[in-house]
C-alpha cells in the first residue's frame, strides 16, 4: 500500500483501504459469541474500536486509567446501542501493580476471553520514569501490554479450546517503529535520560509492539494453540495521544494533511485484524490500511524479538521485587 493508495483511499488486495471505516470492515460480522478487552477504550480509536465491537454484538471490557472517562465512553456507546454489553475496569499500563490488579478483577468476572486489543499508549512524552523505574513510553506502550498479555494467555487458551473459536490478539504499533534508536531496542540504556529522544523512544516502543507480537505468535504456533497475534499501524489520527507535542504535530500536519484519517478510519485496521473471517489462522503479520505490509528489518529480526522477550521478563521480575 503506497502513498497514492493512502491519499486516494484506493483499496488493496483485502478489498479495503485507508478510507475504509471500522463499520465497513466489520459489516455482516456476528461477534455475539465473543468477549473482548480493549485497552485505552475510553477515547480516540480505542473508543471507536469498543463501540464497533459492541455494535457487532461482542461483550466489551474497556480497560482504562481514567474510570470517569471510561464510564462516559460506556454511556456514549449505550446511548446509540442500548443492548451493548460494556464493562469498565481500571488499568494503568505504566504500573506493573495495576496490570496485575486488572487481571485479578477481570478473572473475578468469570468471563471467557476471545479478543485482546492492546490499543492504549502514550506518545512523545518528556523523559520520565514509571513508578517501577522504567522509561514511561517503553513501560506503557510495550511492557504493560507484554505483561497483560502474558497474564491473560491461559484464559485465552482455555476459551479457544472450550469454544472451538480462534482467539486473536492485536498489538497497535505504528509506522513510527521505523524511527527508533540505531540499535533498535536500547537494552543497555533503556532508562538513559542524557541520550533520550522523545521521537526515538516512541519508535522504540512501537518496534517492541511488533517484536512482541511476532515472538508470541511463533511460540503459540509451536504449541499448536488456536490464538493468532498480529500488529497494526492504524494510520495518522488526531487524538489525545498527541497532547505532549502540539506544536510539532501542528507543523507536521501542515505538510502531511492529505495523509490523515478520521477516527472511524483509524480503527478500521484494528477491527479488520480482530474480526475479519478470512484472516483465520493468519498470525505474526503486520497490517496497514487493512492490508498485510512488510515492516522494518528490525521488526522481522527473530533474534531481536527473543532478546526483547527475555529482557522484558527480567524487567518485570526486577520491578516486582522492589
Amino acid at each position: 500500500m503506497g502513498f497514492f493508495a493512502l491519499v486516494t483511499g484506493k483499496r488493496g488486495p483485502s478489498g479495503f483501504g485507508s478510507a475504509s471505516t471500522a463499520e465497513q470492515v466489520t459489516e455482516g460480522v456476528d461477534a455475539s459469541n465473543l468477549t473482548a478487552i480493549v485497552t485505552g477504550g475510553a477515547s480516540g480509536i480505542g473508543l471507536e474500536t469498543a463501540r464497533v465491537l459492541a455494535l457487532r454484538g461482542a461483550h466489551v471490557i474497556i480497560a482504562a486509567r481514567n474510570l470517569d472517562a471510561a464510564n462516559e465512553a460506556k454511556q456514549l456507546i449505550l446511548k446509540d446501542n442500548q443492548t451493548a454489553r460494556i464493562d469498565i475496569l481500571k488499568l494503568d499500563l505504566s504500573s506493573i501493580k495495576s496490570v496485575r490488579a486488572f487481571v485479578d478483577s477481570f478473572n473475578a468476572l468469570d468471563l471467557p476471553l476471545n479478543l485482546l486489543i492492546n490499543n492504549a499508549g502514550v506518545m512523545f512524552c518528556p523523559f520520565q520514569l514509571s513508578e517501577d523505574g522504567i522509561e514511561i513510553q517503553f513501560a506503557t506502550n510495550h511492557l504493560g501490554h507484554f505483561l497483560l498479555t502474558n497474564l491473560l494467555l491461559e484464559k485465552m487458551k482455555t476459551t479457544a479450546k472450550t469454544t472451538g473459536v480462534e482467539a486473536r490478539i492485536v498489538n497497535l504499533s505504528s509506522i513510527a517503529h521505523t524511527s527508533t534508536y540505531e540499535s533498535g531496542i536500547r537494552f543497555d540504556r533503556i532508562n538513559d535520560p542524557d541520550s533520550y529522544s522523545t521521537l526515538n523512544a516512541y519508535g522504540q516502543s512501537k518496534l517492541a509492539n511488533i517484536l512482541h507480537a511476532n515472538e508470541l505468535s511463533r511460540r503459540l504456533q509451536e504449541e499448536g494453540v488456536s490464538i493468532t497475534v498480529n500488529s497494526v499501524h492504524p494510520g495518522l489520527i488526531t487524538t489525545r495521544l498527541m497532547r505532549h507535542s502540539p506544536l510539532l504535530m501542528k507543523a507536521f500536519k501542515m505538510f502531511t494533511f492529505c495523509m490523515w484519517k478520521n477516527v472511524p478510519q483509524g480503527a478500521a485496521t484494528t477491527l479488520y485484524v480482530a474480526l475479519y473471517p478470512k484472516l483465520k489462522g493468519i498470525s505474526g503479520k503486520y497490517y496497514v490500511d487493512c492490508n498485510e505490509t512488510k515492516p522494518s528489518k528490525d521488526a522481522d529480526d527473530e533474534n531481536l524479538a527473543k532478546k526483547l522477550c527475555d529482557f522484558s521478563n527480567k524487567l518485570i521480575d526486577g520491578a516486582s521485587k522492589i
